[in-house]
């Protein structure tokens, strides 16, 4: 019997692929005998990650210049897999968010997202290839004081479901809506917001989720792997939460 859910042979790009979320991605994907490209802003931990997986030369690109995603593909000679993992968060109320803070996280969340799709698409049709976006809870339910997070959350699970009946046929596209996950996302979220009443905080975060512990990365990162692979060739269209239970409370 086939040994399940490998990806050998196909090439798959990952934007913030190196850290978090993204990080794990990378990790598994290449362990399932993926080529994987790496996509980030952090050179440094582009190249570290890239270096121990063995892997070429990440892409350093801010993903809301659309020059830079441009030149991502038209540098590259296939692709099998997109996951549009790069994001960044914001903590406020409508009253407390400013119009510059919900247009940035819209350019990284949802324009950047747009603009690596549009371009990654030519490959993608090509090989009848795959994309997962990574959204949140954020998007399916709201979340207090996530006035803009939720929004673009939002708007990721609206992307995923256009695409899936624009090309029905010809490429599979899924969205994954994790609860809140252990990463140094949440670290700098606790650092700016919560620096003296961190682990207060942290077991918040905790028992929000019903299971009672935040996700590991690991367990975004192996239902990505999924979606990717021939295992899960009917499924599209699809919004899968990995919340521990929150969007059933």
């Amino acid at each position: 019997m086939q040994t399940p859910f490998r990806l050998d042979g196909r090439t798959a790009l990952i934007t913030g692929g190196a850290s978090g979320i993204g990080e794990a991605i990378c990790r598994i994907f290449s362990a399932a005998g993926a080529s994987i490209r790496i996509v980030d802003i952090n050179r440094l931990k582009a190249e570290n990650l890239a270096a121990g997986l063995q892997a070429p030369q990440p892409i350093i690109c801010d993903i809301t210049d659309e020059v830079g995603v441009k030149a991502i593909f038209e540098n590259l000679d296939a692709l099998d897999i997109l996951v549009n993992n790069a994001g960044i968060g914001l903590v406020g109320s409508v009253e407390e968010t400013d119009l510059a803070d919900f247009e940035r996280l819209f350019r990284v969340n949802v324009t950047g997202m747009f603009l690596v799709t549009k371009y990654a698409m030519p490959l993608l049709l090509k090989a009848h290839g795959c994309i997962v976006n990574i959204g949140s809870v954020a998007g399916l339910i709201g979340v207090r004081r996530r006035f803009a997070y939720c929004a673009t959350k939002g708007a990721v699970v609206a992307m995923t479901r256009q695409l899936a009946v624009d090309y029905p046929k010809q490429i599979r596209v899924n969205c994954i809506c994790p609860g809140t996950v252990d990463t140094p996302f949440v670290e700098a979220y606790l650092e700016k917001y919560h620096k003296h009443e961190k682990e207060k905080v942290r077991a918040e975060l905790n028992e929000r989720q019903p299971i009672g512990r935040l996700a590991r990365p690991e367990e975004i990162a192996y239902m990505t792997l999924y979606l990717c692979s021939p295992e899960a060739a009917f499924v599209n269209g699809s919004v899968v939460t990995i919340d521990g239970g929150w969007t059933a409370a």
